[in-house]
């Protein structure tokens, strides 16, 4: 069985999956969490970095990550567009919560700087990992960008990126691009059943039927 390790990068988390010495990392955090995260892969061999979606606070590392641990950089190819520039897909939100998310990522989107890179793999639905020593399917989970995607590991944990958040409760993301592929996605990763959820903003969670408890 995978080991899951949670990295704490500010309000982000990524994560690193490892397996007798072998792993995998989700997410690269904002720049001045780059020590951290490789302080954390120091005893593994990092095979792949995997970008669940193309936001400043997932991708802000990546090309520093990439050359350090010398590891390829996998995203699907529908938030290519987004990797310069944050702004070329809209960003709508719902409510008050809502409202106060959206002005801080597009404070962030304004005032951060995504380092260039070109991902040497784009994932897809169904896309295993054996090949990198793990036990994971990629799921396609648009909403929150075109690209978003997770993974489930093991049919025991699910990795959704920010197709679904926890930073005030668990739930649909406060912020997203295409509010019905959203829902269909927390649709699809409620469907998957008894997993534990690991969110790129919170503390995990059991899944459950993720739309019908927005608030």
């Amino acid at each position: 069985m995978a080991e899951i390790k949670r990295i704490r990068c500010g309000s982000e988390n990524c994560y690193l999956i490892e397996k007798k010495e072998r792993a995998i990392l989700i997410d690269t955090g904002r720049k001045g969490f780059e020590e951290k995260i490789l302080n954390h892969c120091k005893k593994s061999r990092v095979e792949l970095i995997i970008l669940t979606h193309g936001h400043i606070e997932q991708v802000q590392n990546a090309a520093h990550l990439s050359k350090e641990l010398k590891a390829p950089l996998a995203i699907h190819r529908d938030d290519l567009g987004i990797l310069k520039d944050n702004f070329k897909e809209p960003v709508s939100y719902q409510g008050l919560l809502g409202m106060v998310v959206a002005d801080v990522a597009v404070k962030n989107f304004e005032e951060s700087v995504i380092f260039d890179f070109t991902p040497d793999i784009y994932l897809k639905e169904g896309d295993r990992l054996d090949e990198y020593g793990i036990d994971g399917t990629i799921l396609e989970l648009p909403g929150h960008t075109r690209g978003s995607i997770g993974l489930e590991l093991e049919k025991r944990a699910v990795f959704v990126g920010d197709a679904l958040m926890n930073l005030f409760y668990p739930g649909l993301p406060m912020i997203y691009c295409d509010r019905e592929a959203m829902i269909r996605s927390a649709e699809k990763i409620s469907a998957l059943g008894a997993r534990k959820i690991y969110f790129c903003h919170g503390n995990p969670a059991e899944n459950r039927t993720w739309s019908q408890i927005e608030k």
